[in-house]
């Protein structure tokens, strides 16, 4: 498999915020979002690693749980395999997915944090690495994919907007909803009121707050303070947590830690 890094840090998102953690992030992906924080991950490079010498790196790099991550790790076709040697090994593992590819694979002792896309994080070809055919989506009406459609004649990111009925994520495979379970969770990255209205809405319509253990929502990092949307989630009333990457709180933006 191709493998971009092996290391050990904290983990600074989701359920398991704060908690020492070995990621191994695999290598490329089939969306390109505008806010995206891991861009030398998304082209289909890294090194190739045979599986066994991956969960050698993760043991050797010390004790925690394992977050397998990228891009999308679930590009690889060993993927599965390696969250089953990494759970055979005595590791808690966490899969960081963006829900796009089947997720009935992944061993059920995983745990996954699925970032369902808002419709307007990407526009183009998704590409199909799981012998499906590529697909091409697109924001709607037309809408630059960092401009919600919603949006227009808002004066701020703390305007208020009404998110389009029905509205279903284009760039998230709806068989993945029955996979998820009460271990799992699923996050939203948010960078107006537009979005986030969203959000809610497709959560509420498809029952998530009742398949997983945790739903959160965050800023895209840069975009909006992550006081406004916490703002946003009291306001709601829904049973919503909110995500801030703790590892930029600690060693800055642009880390790869």
């Amino acid at each position: 498999m191709k493998v971009v890094e092996v290391f050990r840090s904290i983990q600074g998102e989701g359920t398991q915020a704060g908690r020492p953690c070995v990621f191994v992030r695999l290598a490329g992906c089939n969306l390109r979002c505008t806010w995206c924080d891991t861009p030398y991950a998304q082209d289909e490079a890294g090194e190739e690693v045979p599986l066994a010498d991956v969960v050698t790196r993760v043991l050797e790099a010390g004790p925690g749980m394992c977050c397998v991550t990228g891009g999308e790790p679930l590009l690889q076709p060993d993927a599965p395999d390696l969250v089953r040697a990494l759970l055979a090994a005595g590791r808690d593992v966490q899969v960081m997915t963006n829900g796009s590819l089947p997720l009935h694979a992944v061993p059920r002792e995983a745990v996954l944090a699925v970032d369902v896309k808002t419709p307007w994080a990407h526009a183009g070809t998704v590409r199909a690495f799981t012998g499906a055919p590529s697909r091409t989506v697109h924001a709607p009406g037309g809408i630059r994919p960092d401009t919600p459609a919603f949006r227009t004649g808002a004066t701020g990111p703390g305007a208020a907007a009404s998110a389009p009925a029905n509205l279903p994520p284009p760039h998230f495979d709806p068989s993945n909803l029955s996979r998820l379970t009460r271990r799992d969770e699923v996050k939203f990255v948010v960078r107006d009121r537009g979005e986030f209205d969203w959000a809610c809405q497709w959560a509420a319509s498809v029952g998530l707050f009742d398949r997983v253990g945790a739903v959160f929502a965050g800023p895209a990092w840069g975009s909006i303070d992550a006081g406004t949307v916490a703002d946003w989630i009291l306001d709601s009333r829904l049973p919503l947590r909110l995500n801030v990457q703790w590892h930029k709180f600690l060693w800055g933006a642009a880390t790869r830690r």
